[in-house]
């Protein structure tokens, strides 16, 4: 239904501000677009131009169905800080170059020009809906009189899981990175290491532990500032851990997720994070795909992405590789953007003869893939994954069990939440997370061997000792359907949300 403004009251305009990464912009995306979706509202989203091309295809077709949604571009200061043009996103920053710090000080350097945009907003903001990370959105927001709302990408779960270890300060009291311990005051019992949890908590023995604790304190404070929180979860996933979020904001944490699902058109969801130069051979590529797909006996296929921004080394490449073909199972991996890691590995394969030998079983796909496409596929019967957020929703929201290869951040987490909470999927087993480019590495370092990877692939594709597996997931992926259509949990989180941004508005005529 096309947006028709509420005379009786000014439009609310909501300002979507994510960060430059896949896993962030996706999903903020899409909240934009579910948010434009609802009567009297408009929304602007604040990104950078070759960020605006992945999906200005999509804006375009919700303009042409008459709902008010537009990007604001700015000028991402490249040259300023010693980054090639053109990158704009996490995942353009050149592996392997140290260039990490640079890009975020890119991203710190458009605070000025968000500030002054906001400022001319028409009609005037109503609010602004921000990535967490961008802390310094909080004195725009203050500046202005309108409330800021941060976005969690990740699930309650997680979040309350790191927030609960560093609160209780027991990583100071953990003698080694791998030694076990449980997380305090949870509804169930997780264990995890110090080395699963480094990049989401705060450890007291680390170098430097006075500015790592200052940086990690204005996060914190920043965050819990907020008016409130959006999540990409729905309170049937994890409701012990959605009531415990929302005491922080007073009941204000709006779970309206899985936000994929908005994508219902063939088009959106083939186009879902593509870049403007996917798009040109994107029918194509589909179309071999899906036929291929279609050859696949129902549930037989395992599908393999393990996100858009780590790296596996070469090694590690070519252990993954020998697992998926002793599985002797149908498989769709994808390897990810070109680098020096995937050329060694290219080296390999064609010396090899790997994918040669496995053509009609097995597909390799570079760069981009429609994942949500390839997950609805009814041949697809598990998904190995690294548990980002995003993957791990959409394979919920579409029922497919997975099996966990975790990486960094809050992926371990988030594997807890999969295998030993809702009893979805299968651990690998790791307890070591890796470098986002295999930098340190040298490209020798193997953390999974081939041998346990096939073992994790039998035992999640397994019909008999995995029915229940996928018994629960189809169940929670019916429940997801159910929480963003009309009356569904997601959809009224939606709606109260549009609600307190437009009381928090008349609070100030």
């Amino acid at each position: 239904m096309a947006i028709a403004a509420n005379q009786s009251r000014r439009q609310l305009h909501f300002i979507v501000f994510p960060v430059m990464a896949p896993g962030h912009m996706l999903p903020m995306i899409d909240v934009a677009r579910m948010l434009a979706r609802c009567d009297g509202v408009m929304v602007t989203i604040i990104t950078t131009p070759v960020n605006a091309n992945r999906f200005r295809s999509m804006l375009d077709r919700d303009r042409e169905c008459g709902f008010n949604i537009g990007a604001l571009e700015l000028r991402f200061p490249c040259k300023e800080v010693g980054l090639p043009e053109g990158c704009e996103n996490a995942d353009l920053v050149p592996k392997g170059k140290n260039l990490e710090m640079n890009f975020l000080a890119a991203v710190g350097m458009l605070r000025p020009h968000v500030e002054a945009a906001m400022k001319r907003c028409e009609p005037p903001a109503s609010c602004i809906v921000s990535d967490m990370l961008l802390i310094w959105t909080a004195e725009i927001a203050e500046g202005l009189n309108i409330p800021r709302i941060v976005f969690n990408g990740s699930c309650c779960f997680s979040y309350w899981c790191s927030n609960k270890i560093t609160d209780s300060e027991i990583l100071g009291g953990v003698k080694s990175d791998t030694e076990m311990f449980t997380v305090p005051d949870l509804p169930h019992k997780i264990q995890v290491c110090k080395a699963q949890v480094k990049g989401v908590t705060f450890d007291p023995n680390i170098l430097n532990p006075d500015l790592a604790k200052l940086v990690a304190e204005k996060l914190r404070q920043s965050i819990n500032a907020a008016y409130g929180a959006i999540v990409n979860s729905f309170d049937e996933l994890e409701p012990d851990y959605v009531k415990e979020y929302k005491k922080m904001y007073g009941g204000r944490v709006w779970c309206v997720g899985p936000v994929s699902l908005c994508n219902q058109e063939y088009e959106d969801q083939a186009l879902r994070g593509a870049t403007s130069a996917a798009e040109k051979k994107i029918d194509e590529q589909q179309e071999r795909l899906m036929k291929w797909l279609d050859l696949q006996e129902a549930g037989s296929t395992i599908y393999v992405s393990l996100g858009s921004l780590a790296r596996l080394t070469p090694r590690q490449m070519t252990e993954l590789a020998v697992g998926l073909e002793s599985s002797k199972r149908p498989f769709i991996w994808v390897l990810g953007k070109k680098d020096m890691h995937l050329d060694a590995f290219e080296d390999w394969n064609v010396s090899t003869g790997f994918e040669e030998r496995n053509k009609g079983r097995g597909v390799l796909i570079r760069e981009w893939a429609p994942q949500v496409l390839i997950l609805s596929h009814p041949s697809v019967g598990g998904f190995l994954t690294h548990c980002g957020w995003n993957s791990t929703l959409e394979a919920i929201s579409l029922g497919v069990p997975m099996l966990t290869w975790p990486l960094f951040a809050e992926q371990f987490l988030n594997e807890k939440l999969v295998v030993e909470v809702l009893g979805i999927g299968v651990s690998l087993g790791l307890k070591v997370s890796v470098n986002w480019d295999g930098s340190e590495d040298k490209g020798n370092i193997v953390v999974v061997k081939s041998e346990e990877i096939k073992e994790g692939i039998d035992k999640l594709m397994d019909k008999e000792a995995g029915k229940e597996r996928r018994r629960k997931v189809k169940e929670l992926g019916e429940k997801a359907k159910k929480a963003v259509q009309k009356g569904g949990s997601s959809q009224c989180n939606l709606m109260a949300l549009i609600q307190a941004v437009a009381t928090f508005g008349a609070t100030k005529l």
